[in-house]
C-alpha cells in the first residue's frame, strides 16, 4: 500500500445518540445510490427512543447484502438533524483538521470501494460487511490543501450537474403546463391566437367521455392514433454486425426524464446482430411493460430495446405530442399491470384506453413548440453525461493524489 494510504478507522468513530426525548425530526434512510431519502417503514406502534439522531457531516451507513447489492449504501448528512434507525451505524470524522467529511465521501463514491467492500463482506447469500473490515479499508490522504482543492473541483461539477437537472426540470414542466393547457383545458391559441375555449371557441358534447371537447376532436382508442411496437432480444446467429454504438434498452435505462440518453449496453458489445433486432429512431417513446411497469422516456438517438418495454410510434403524429400523451395514460394504465410476481402492461390495456385525438394542426403546432424545449433538454442531459465522466476521472485520480 502507498505511504500516504491510511486506515479509514484510523480517522472515523462510532456515534450512538438516541432519539431519547422524541424529538419531532424526519426519519430517513439510506438508499444504494448513496443518498438519504425518507423513510418508508411503519412505524406505528414503534418506540422512536430507540432511534437514533444523525446531524450535520456525520455518516450512516448499512453494512448488510453489501455483496449482493455489490455497493455499502453510505452517505454524508448535511442537514442540521434527523432521526434514523437504529440499524444503521453512524459514525462521524475524529479530527476535521486531518480529514474532510467531503473528502472521504467522494472516496467512498467511487466504484472501486464498493468492489473491494465485497471482497470483504462475507455472509452468505447476502455478503455483510464486518464493521471491523470497514474500518480496515484504506484511503489516501493528502495536505488538508489538497483535500479541500479536490472537493471544490468535484462541487463545481456537481453543483453544475445540478443546476442542469432543475432547469431540465423546469423545462418539461414547461412542456407539460402547455400540453394541459392545450389539450386538456382547451386553450390552445384559435385563428387569431386567443385560448379557444374562453374566446368563444365551439365544443360539442362527447358521450365517451361525458364532456365537451373542441369541435371536430375525436375520441378514439390509443393503438388508433399510436403504433405500439415490442422490443425482443436479438439473435447471435446472423453474420452482419450493425456500424456504429447503437444502445440497448431495458426497463432499468427509460429514467422517467423526457429524455433517456445513455445505457449500459449496446448492440455490438451484446454480440447482436443486423438482421436480427428492429432499431428506433431519435424521438422514438418507450415504455416500459414489466417488472417496473409505466416509466415513459424519449430516446436520445436509434436505439433498440428488449421484450419488457414497448414503442409508441404516432401515425403521421409529432412524437413530442406522443410522449405527454403516453405519459397521461400511463397514470391509469400502471393500475392494470398484471402478471404474476411482477405486473406488466399487455397492448390490449393500450387497446381499450380511449384518449382525444386533437387537429392535426394543432398537435403539430404543440410539436414545433415543443422541439426546442426538448432539444435543449437533451443538450443538457448530454452535457450531464460528460459531466458524469469527469467526476469518474476525478475519482480515479484520487488513488494517485499526492502532497
Amino acid at each position: 500500500m502507498r505511504s500516504n494510504y491510511r486506515a479509514i478507522g484510523d480517522y472515523i468513530r462510532l456515534v450512538d445518540n438516541r432519539n431519547s426525548s422524541l424529538k419531532k425530526l424526519p426519519l430517513i434512510g439510506v438508499s444504494i445510490n448513496k443518498k438519504f431519502i425518507p423513510s418508508v417503514a411503519n412505524i406505528i406502534g414503534t418506540n422512536m427512543k430507540t432511534y437514533k439522531l444523525i446531524r450535520k457531516n456525520q455518516f450512516a451507513c448499512s453494512l448488510m447484502q453489501v455483496r449482493r447489492d455489490r455497493k455499502i449504501p453510505v452517505a454524508l448528512f448535511e442537514d442540521e438533524e434527523a432521526i434514523i434507525s437504529q440499524a444503521y451505524p453512524v459514525f462521524e470524522i475524529k479530527d476535521i483538521t486531518e480529514l474532510l467529511p467531503a473528502y472521504l465521501m467522494m472516496w467512498m463514491s467511487r466504484s472501486e470501494f464498493d468492489r473491494e467492500a465485497c471482497f470483504y463482506a462475507v455472509g452468505g447469500v447476502r455478503g455483510s460487511l464486518e464493521w471491523e473490515d470497514f474500518c480496515a479499508m484504506q484511503l489516501p490522504i493528502p495536505s488538508l490543501e489538497k483535500q479541500r482543492e479536490i472537493v471544490k473541483e468535484y462541487q463545481a461539477i456537481t453543483d453544475r450537474i445540478k443546476l442542469n437537472e432543475q432547469l431540465n426540470q423546469k423545462l418539461e414542466d414547461t412542456a407539460q403546463s402547455i400540453y394541459k393547457e392545450w389539450f386538456v383545458n382547451f386553450e390552445f391559441p384559435d385563428e387569431n391566437g386567443k385560448p379557444y375555449k374562453s374566446n368563444g371557441g365551439e365544443m360539442e358534447y362527447s358521450d365517451e367521455l361525458d364532456m365537451e371537447i373542441p369541435k371536430g376532436w375525436n375520441i378514439v382508442p390509443y393503438t388508433n392514433i399510436i403504433d405500439l411496437k415490442g422490443g425482443g432480444t436479438p439473435s447471435t446467429e446472423i453474420t452482419e454486425y450493425w456500424d456504429g454504438d447503437i444502445p440497448f434498452f431495458t426497463p432499468k435505462d427509460v429514467t422517467n426524464s423526457i429524455y433517456s440518453v445513455k445505457t449500459e449496453k449496446n448492440i455490438t458489445q451484446l454480440g447482436f446482430k443486423k438482421s436480427s433486432t428492429k432499431i428506433y429512431p431519435k424521438n422514438t417513446v418507450f415504455v416500459t411493460a414489466r417488472g417496473t411497469v409505466g416509466s415513459v422516456a424519449m430516446s436520445s438517438k436509434n436505439m433498440a430495446m428488449n421484450q419488457s418495454c414497448y414503442a409508441a410510434v404516432g401515425k403521421n403524429i409529432n412524437q413530442f405530442f406522443v410522449y405527454q400523451h403516453t405519459k397521461k395514460i400511463l397514470h391509469r394504465l400502471k393500475s392494470h399491470a398484471v402478471g404474476g410476481v411482477f405486473g406488466a402492461l399487455v397492448t390490449r390495456d393500450f387497446d381499450y384506453y380511449n384518449v382525444i385525438k386533437p387537429n392535426e394542426l394543432i398537435i403539430e403546432e404543440y410539436g414545433q413548440l415543443c422541439s426546442c424545449i426538448h432539444n435543449y433538454v437533451l443538450i443538457k442531459q448530454l452535457e450531464n453525461d460528460k459531466l458524469e465522466e469527469m467526476k469518474m476521472t476525478l475519482f480515479s485520480k484520487m488513488a494517485t493524489i499526492k502532497g
